[in-house]
């Protein structure tokens, strides 16, 4: 009995990916390619993808940056995972902007709103105040929003 992942297109398969949630087109080669598909048809669906509308990389950017600031994230570590999904930086930009337009996030809002989620105050000691301030700046927010953060978190 023939294994019906082999008798699939590139096409089928990255219609069932897109089907599920937005990939950048690195993101999409990569996961085609592991299912054995050669690269000169893989661009050639993709490229053909993007014509057809069905996959663009400012959509999926957009998306995803929606998405992390949901989830609680700063900017920079968003920016960087853009980044690492394989879109440039004109189009991290455009997504931000985009993502201001519409909803007008707040990053010092949004620190402040996540470390007052996350710890119940600021800590007594410098070690506690260090602890909450790493933790803001491994979610991706900058020295200025964590500054930030850290004095208005529990102010209500």
């Amino acid at each position: 009995m023939p294994d019906a992942a082999h008798d699939s297109t590139p096409r089928d398969d990255a219609i069932r990916l897109l089907a599920r949630r937005e990939y950048s087109r690195r993101e999409l080669t990569t996961r085609l390619a592991a299912k054995g598909h050669d690269s000169e048809t893989l661009e050639a669906c993709l490229d053909l993808l993007v014509e057809q509308g069905l996959q663009c990389d400012a959509r999926f950017a957009e998306s995803f940056v929606r998405s992390r600031i949901a989830r609680g994230q700063g900017p920079l570590k968003i920016h960087a995972e853009l980044g690492q999904r394989g879109i440039d930086r004109d189009g991290i930009e455009r997504a931000f902007d985009e993502c201001q337009r519409d909803s007008g996030v707040d990053w010092l809002a949004l620190a402040a709103e996540v470390l007052a989620k996350r710890f119940t105050g600021p800590g007594e000691t410098p070690r506690e105040r260090a602890r909450r301030e790493r933790f803001l700046a491994s979610r991706g927010f900058d020295f200025e929003q964590v500054r930030h953060a850290m004095q208005h978190a529990w102010s209500a």
